[in-house]
Parts: C-alpha cells; structure tokens; sequence
C-alpha cells in the first residue's frame, strides 16, 4: 500500500495519478481507512508531526523534494530508506533558472535596469562569457546539469564540492582546503548545495568578501537556488549596500514567504523569485516514483538513497 502524506500541494491529484499508475496497488490518502501496519511505502512533502504513526511495516519514505534536510528533521522519521527525486523535468527547469540569472547578471542588468529609469544613455560593454567565471557549489545532479548547460554559453565554469566530481570542461574544487581558492577566481557564485550542518550560512560576507572583483561591473554576484539556511540575509543586505556584492539572485529564505518587513524587498539589486526556480512536475513525479515501487516489489534496490550521514 502506498500512502500519501503531502502538504501544501494537491494531494488529491497526485493520489488520482498514483492510482492510475499503480492499479490495481491499493493507494491511500491522509482521512481515508486503512490498516497502517499494510503501508509499505509513504510520499511525503511537509509531512506533519503524526504522518508516520502506526507504519510498522513500512519499507521506504519517498520524498517529494530533491533536497530532504527538512524531513531529516522530523522528530518521528522512522528508521526506513529515504528515496529523493531525481528527474531530468526537475535538473532542466533548475538549470533553467541559473541560466537565466547567471546571463542576466553578467550582461549588467542591474545597470541598464537602473539607466532606464534614470533615463541614461551609457553604453557599458560586458565581459565576454569567457571572460566571467561562474563558480557552482554542489556538484549533485542539479550542480552537474547546470555547469553542462552553461560550458556551451562560453563561461569559465568551475566547480566546488565535499567529494571530488569530474565534469569535462570544468574546474573542480574540494572539500574546505580549496574552498579560497574556488572562491578567489569565480565572479557569479552559484548555491546548489545540500542543507548540512556544514553548509548552513555559508553564504556570508567571509564568503562574499574572498570573490573575485574587477571582472563584473559593481561586483561579484551570487545566486542561491538551493536553501535558505544556507545564507545570511543581514549580511547579503550590508554586503549589497557596500558593494562587496554586486547583484543577487534569491529563490529561497531563511523565512518563507519572505516577510513583508524584510529589507530584500526593497534593494534594486536584489532579484527575489518565491522559491519557485524548480518546481516538482506532477506527471514526472508519478512516473518516478511508481517505477521505483513497481521495482522494489519486484525485487529491485531502491535507487537514489539518501545518505542519512550526509545528509543527502
């Protein structure tokens, strides 16, 4: 039986699809009756406080997000496999929001946007891409897909990650010894890293004030896609005031939503998206997750685990 155990989307769509997909495997929803000693497997997305009461026989939590730090904290996680999605429809829509926001910045579209209120006519001539170093941290399956679509633009693309990766064409950095060093050669730093212990508030004014500068007009940029534990927003708000950063791109906060009262509204430099650059596709995500059932009831491992250690 699979049971689902989502916040904050449509639960019943997904339970309609899920059942389409599986008959005739029983699906259940939060409020229908069922035995919870027959739940093998549960999809989850903010799952409350009670979600996994009760699930004596279950054999995999399937979390609807690429990132899990959240669920990890659950105070009643049970002790089963954690299975994340990973899916080309999710990497192709998150690498089309750094695209997108890595070209806009080096193309200096916080100047221009600010010339054409001011009515100014000044002809700023931008780095050439391979001039402009984009530094990506997190080099899972969203950090890869994103450096691959970038490399064909003409940007020196480097990489910064907790284990070694290989990508042709790519810089790569490792582990915290080289961490100045990744740093001190990139101009657009972009976050896709798993929330950690050791990643929280990584994206701090030490971490702005070692980015490299004379290459961007106004100053490195940073663009965080990934979590908003991961960054200090008082020290992004000072450090775009005093021009230690140039330009920023935030999908996501430390507080979501956003509070009205938060000095991010307000700086013309600051790009805010409602954490939205990657949104799980409803189609895909059935088709995912039911194979992966459909698998491991047939005998098949489980693929992407999450390293509970790690943390992703």
């Amino acid at each position: 039986m699979l049971l689902l155990h989502l916040s904050d989307v449509d639960e019943a769509s997904w339970a309609k699809r899920f059942a389409e997909a599986l008959a005739p495997y029983p699906v259940v929803r939060r409020g229908d009756q069922f035995d919870p000693a027959e739940v093998r497997y549960i999809f989850v997305w903010k799952p409350k406080p009670d979600a996994f009461e009760g699930l004596t026989g279950l054999r995999a939590v399937l979390s609807l997000g690429a990132g899990v730090d959240a669920l990890l904290k659950h105070p009643k996680l049970p002790d089963a496999p954690i299975v994340r999605f990973v899916d080309e429809d999710l990497s192709q829509r998150m690498s089309d929001y750094v695209v997108a926001h890595v070209t806009m910045h080096h193309r200096g579209f916080s100047k221009f946007q600010a010339d054409q209120k001011a009515r100014r006519w000044d002809q700023y001539y931008p780095p050439a891409a391979s001039e402009t170093a984009v530094g990506i941290m997190g080099m899972g399956v969203l950090g890869q897909d994103a450096a691959r679509r970038l490399k064909p633009l003409g940007f020196a693309v480097r990489s910064w990650s907790r284990t070694p990766k290989s990508i042709d064409g790519v810089e790569a950095f490792t582990g915290p010894e080289q961490f100045d060093e990744f740093l001190s050669g990139t101009d657009v730093l972009v976050c896709l890293l798993p929330l950690t212990p050791e990643t929280t508030g990584i994206l701090n004014r030490e971490t702005f004030g070692k980015l490299r500068r004379g290459r961007l007009l106004g100053g490195p940029v940073i663009i965080n896609a990934a979590r908003g534990g991961h960054q200090r927003e008082a020290e992004i708000v000072a450090a775009l005031a005093d021009g230690t950063l140039g330009a920023a791109s935030l999908d996501v906060f430390e507080t979501e939503p956003l509070p009205q009262d938060s000095p991010l509204w307000n700086i013309p430099n600051c790009f805010i998206t409602p954490h939205v650059a990657a949104i799980s596709n409803e189609a895909s995500g059935v088709r995912y997750f039911s194979g992966i059932i459909k698998g491991h009831e047939a005998g098949e491992p489980l693929i992407n685990v999450v390293d509970r250690g790690r943390g992703y």
